[in-house]
């Protein structure tokens, strides 16, 4: 009997969610076959079989947050488990049912009235030590299934209610470090847009200006911790993207020497709608824009992801009336919110960001294409 554990996944995770698993106790598996499927900083990731043999114990469940090493489940290996490449028991000769049984018993299963219960046999036999009726939960997991937490909230009125999950849980924690770590302060102001072409997408616009202005301040394109500052040389930007799900981040790597601004943006957005990101695509920003404006809100005390030191929020173009030489004129503006870390970063310093940041927003063409 092996115990297969839960292996390093890289980018320094130390744990990992159970999304999923693909098998149950008694299947027969082969090496590199799909056993499971775990969240990890907002990225689905599938976890292979190790070798092949019979699934005889599974250690965690589906929610269960398990850490790097811990047991998943106990596989029996060697020949004589080993069932090639079918997952599930096989009948064993001898053992066929009858054809007017078996009929009998698919009927019975599929009768309408049987309700149909998405449980684990590790659920479904903790829901009978409690003397919990399964048929009267509803699911948190996957696809509505009953996993371990929901039947121990069952049991316990005092555990009652949604236990955050996945990208929920992730940013949760994200939020928690941060309130902890950051001293934040925030300032604001409006860019005129009114050069815009007709044609230009805000999200480039303000990935342009922020690699601009990184390069004229480059003190807001740092990390800081341990009361060391780094600063860096390019500009990993961190978009973030609002979800049903919860708020994911994915990185533009190098944005002051990209080209194809618009095609790596729906590329990355695209890979969030469809869960393909993977954990790389969520690691080493050095700054953070949140076009949280597409949704509405003007202005915004955002929040900043340690160990950056700041964070670019855009709010709702809106007409404004401005001076233009001393004459009232309506003009579309962007409202901007930057927020930073008081700590590494001083007010003239933020203050100089946002003023390269509206400069470069106001002219006909970003500095960084010219």
């Amino acid at each position: 009997m092996s115990i297969f554990k839960l292996p390093d996944l890289g980018e320094g995770l130390q744990d990992a969610e159970i999304v999923t698993w693909h098998v149950t106790e008694g299947d027969h598996v082969i090496a590199d076959q799909p056993l499971l499927s775990v969240e990890t900083d907002k990225a689905v990731v599938e976890v292979p079989a190790p070798y092949s043999g019979t699934v005889r114990k599974l250690l965690a469940q589906e929610g269960d947050v398990v850490a790097i090493s811990a047991p998943l489940v106990e596989i029996e290996t060697g020949a004589s488990a080993d069932g090639g490449a079918i997952v599930g028991d096989l009948q064993k000769p001898g053992t066929e049912e009858q054809p007017e049984t078996a009929g009998s018993k698919r009927a019975e299963r599929t009768r309408p009235s049987d309700p149909v219960i998405k449980a684990t046999p590790a659920v479904r036999r903790l829901a009978q030590e409690k003397g919990i009726d399964l048929a009267k939960l509803s699911g948190s997991g996957p696809d509505g299934a009953i996993v371990t937490s929901d039947v121990i909230a069952a049991g316990d009125p005092q555990s009652a209610g949604v236990r955050l999950r996945g990208a929920r849980r992730s940013m949760a924690r994200a939020m928690e470090r941060a309130h902890s770590q950051v001293v934040p302060a925030s300032t604001t102001d409006i860019a005129d847009i009114h050069l815009w072409r007709a044609d230009e997408l805000p999200t480039g616009r303000l990935v342009q200006a922020i690699a601009v202005s990184c390069r004229a301040v480059p003190a807001l394109n740092a990390w800081y911790g341990n009361e060391r500052v780094q600063q860096h040389g390019h500009v990993n930007l961190a978009v973030a993207v609002d979800t049903p799900d919860g708020l994911f981040a994915p990185v533009l790597r190098s944005v002051e020497a990209e080209t194809h601004l618009a095609e790596r943006i729906a590329e990355l957005k695209r890979a969030v709608e469809t869960r393909s990101l993977a954990p790389s695509d969520l690691q080493g920003a050095t700054f953070t824009l949140s076009n949280f404006g597409m949704m509405g809100g003007l202005f915004a005390a955002l929040v900043v992801t340690p160990p950056q030191v700041a964070i670019l929020g855009a709010g709702r173009i809106s007409e404004t009336w401005l001076a233009d030489e001393g004459k009232p004129v309506l003009r579309p503006t962007l409202p901007l919110s930057l927020t930073f870390d008081h700590r590494a970063v001083t007010g003239g310093e933020a203050l100089s960001f946002l003023n390269a940041v509206k400069r470069d927003l106001e002219a006909e063409t970003s500095a960084l294409e010219g």
